[in-house]
């Protein structure tokens, strides 16, 4: 798995394009994937993003990790949900917020809506 990761990052790498790598599943390859080349590590919500960015030696951009089913709850709780995630990334560059994995179907999108501001106009 890991050599294929590398040979994928590396034809991307040559169009110029950068590499965003995301496994889902993968977390115990996260040091492996990024050793194959990820300009952006994608984070899903069941890895601890402190430790992911620790494992990289903050060496590239990590993307993620708000939990899916946190779009589901009243908008205050995601409020809560979402600062507590941008407080833990602090002021690092690199930091791309996202949910963890996609948005579920069923997601209502008033509350991707909400999501959106909510992150645009949080202040540490």
């Amino acid at each position: 798995m890991i050599a294929k990761a590398y040979r994928v990052a590396d034809a991307i790498r040559a169009t110029g394009v950068p590499v965003i790598h995301f496994g889902t599943g993968a977390s115990g390859f996260f040091k492996e994937l990024h050793a194959a080349g990820g300009d952006v590590m994608g984070v899903d919500w069941r890895v601890n993003i402190d430790q992911a960015w620790t494992d990289i030696s903050y060496r590239s951009a990590v993307q993620g990790n708000l939990d899916p089913v946190a779009l589901f709850a009243p908008l205050p709780e995601l409020r809560m949900k979402i600062a507590e995630l941008l407080k833990r990334t602090g002021t690092r560059p690199g930091h791309i917020f996202n949910v963890g994995h996609g948005i579920l179907p069923e997601t209502p999108v008033e509350n991707v809506k909400a999501c959106v501001e909510m992150v645009r106009d949080f202040r540490p």
